[in-house]
């Protein structure tokens, strides 16, 4: 086969106080984060949002250390993947790309170019599949490959996701009830799956199958831990005015204290990393939800990092996928046959619900306009006079 390579995609992020407002403004430039019917106004807006959330998102990150752990627990994940493929047979090199901040995936690919990589299997680090975060590091991947004729000569494969994987499943119910065995009653403790949100729109317009994986996933692990615990799943870090995937987190832990929950254990069903939604958003901000909502029992299972059981079950996708014919990142939108990846496919004025959604989007803009155009005092309001 040549030179095998294996390349992780990651969301990334800032390695110290000074990367943040960066971070952000890359994060929030990509139109899979934020969907505009005209992509000239994406990088404006993405300054005007960054810029005015950079000092919050800053002191998040002080209190988890000063900058986001992502990058060098990726990185063990990459070197613990390598060398469990060696125990396996598979001589191969692990790469890791990251979508907002270094290294970027762009650096990754100079790599694999210089390497000679001859083979290669893009692993994205997200179990489920979301246009947000594996469907929009496929998209730059792809205009990488139409942009560069020499990576022409590199046979590719994707795994598009993963979250039926028995080993993945299985390091996730080890941790599970490790947890649950800290409490004196175990199997009366309520299991909390708190998952990633994202638009509504982005399920009920563009098709993207992130709700209905990550609510197979959270049935598949119920399931293989077999005990009687009450779970629930909701949806975090909802950012901005539209409405996101529901229960929201911090809603259902209030709504769990008012019915007398007193044993709560989390579990960061999205996310195999440690970062700032795990570190900071669950351990600090939902932690003191639940102590205000009278559950004082809080535990939340650790991200998979590096388990051993985890590391295995990536290992064995990567020696499936060498095995199985080449699924191309064509073929994989082709494959998610109702997602329509940016821009839009088509859209409607109206009073349908893909216009309504629009139309809102639009009401949006215009307001974002009004607020640059108080905060610089300039623009098409002040020259005809009206402020």
């Amino acid at each position: 086969m040549g030179r095998v390579g294996v390349l992780l995609l990651n969301l990334g992020g800032p390695d110290k106080l000074e990367d943040v407002g960066p971070f952000l403004f890359n994060l929030f430039a990509d139109p899979e984060i934020i969907r505009l019917p005209f992509p000239w106004l994406q990088r404006p807006l993405a300054w005007l949002i960054s810029t005015r959330r950079t000092k919050t998102s800053q002191e998040n990150y002080r209190q988890i250390g000063g900058g986001s752990p992502l990058w060098q627990i990726t990185e063990a994940q990459a070197q613990a993947l390598q060398e469990q493929l060696g125990v396996k047979g598979q001589e191969v090199q692990v790469y890791v790309g990251m979508r907002y901040w270094h290294p970027f995936t762009e650096e990754a690919i100079a790599r694999i170019k210089r390497d000679g990589i001859d083979r290669l299997v893009i692993l994205p680090l997200y179990p489920q599949f979301s246009i947000s975060t594996s469907g929009s590091s496929f998209r730059l991947l792809q205009k990488i490959w139409l942009e560069d004729p020499k990576l022409e000569r590199i046979e590719y494969t994707v795994i598009p996701s993963w979250y039926k994987q028995p080993g993945y499943i299985q390091a996730m119910v080890q941790l599970i009830a490790q947890e649950l065995d800290q409490f004196p009653h175990p199997d009366s403790v309520h299991i909390f799956f708190s998952a990633h949100g994202v638009p509504r729109s982005y399920v009920e317009e563009a098709g993207d199958p992130y709700q209905q994986e990550i609510e197979e996933c959270t049935a598949l692990i119920m399931q293989t831990l077999n005990r009687p615990n009450p779970h629930t799943l909701a949806y975090q870090s909802r950012v901005g005015p539209v409405e996101w995937l529901q229960p929201y987190t911090e809603d259902a832990i209030k709504e769990l204290g008012a019915q007398g929950v007193k044993d709560l254990v989390v579990v960061p069903i999205s996310f195999v990393s440690e970062h700032i939604e795990t570190l900071q958003e669950i351990d600090i901000e939902y932690r003191e939800v639940a102590e205000e909502s009278g559950i004082h029992n809080f535990r939340r299972v650790p991200a998979l990092n590096t388990n051993p059981v985890f590391i295995e079950a990536i290992a064995d996708l990567v020696v499936e996928a060498l095995k199985s014919p080449s699924l191309k990142l064509a073929q994989v939108t082709q494959m998610k046959k109702k997602v329509k990846m940016y821009p839009q496919e088509r859209w409607q004025w109206g009073m349908t619900t893909t216009a309504e959604i629009w139309n809102g989007r639009i009401a949006m803009l215009g307001f974002i306009a009004l607020v640059i155009e108080l905060i610089t005092g300039r623009g098409l309001l002040h020259f005809v006079g009206i402020l």
